[in-house]
């Protein structure tokens, strides 16, 4: 049994047509380096959902209900999400080796 396989539930949590929800899942995918694991891909319509989810951006990955990248502060939003990477940059997803780090 692989490490992933150990972990709960995988949730990835974006707004309709985020233009971000596919750069995760392009990424997610790299960091899985080829291993099955479920994850559920939820969209997210409206702010009283946002604040029941946890959302505080779009998109936001959930492990077993906990935002591994959140920050201090972050309340619950629809906006646009931005992930600063240990270089500094940033952009709309985390980093795949970030995603890595977090998934095992």
């Amino acid at each position: 049994m692989n490490r992933q396989e150990t972990r709960g539930r995988i949730a990835v949590l974006a707004v309709p047509d985020c233009p971000n929800a596919l750069l995760l899942r392009e990424r997610f995918a790299a960091a899985l380096e080829g291993r099955a694991v479920t994850a559920e891909w939820v969209e997210v319509h409206d702010t009283e959902e946002v604040i029941r989810q946890g959302m505080t951006g779009s998109p936001t990955l959930l492990l077993d209900g906990i935002d591994p990248f959140a920050q201090e502060g972050a309340v619950p939003s629809t906006s646009c999400r931005l992930y600063r990477h240990a270089d500094g940059t940033t952009d709309g997803a985390p980093a795949v080796e970030e995603l890595r780090h977090v998934l095992a």
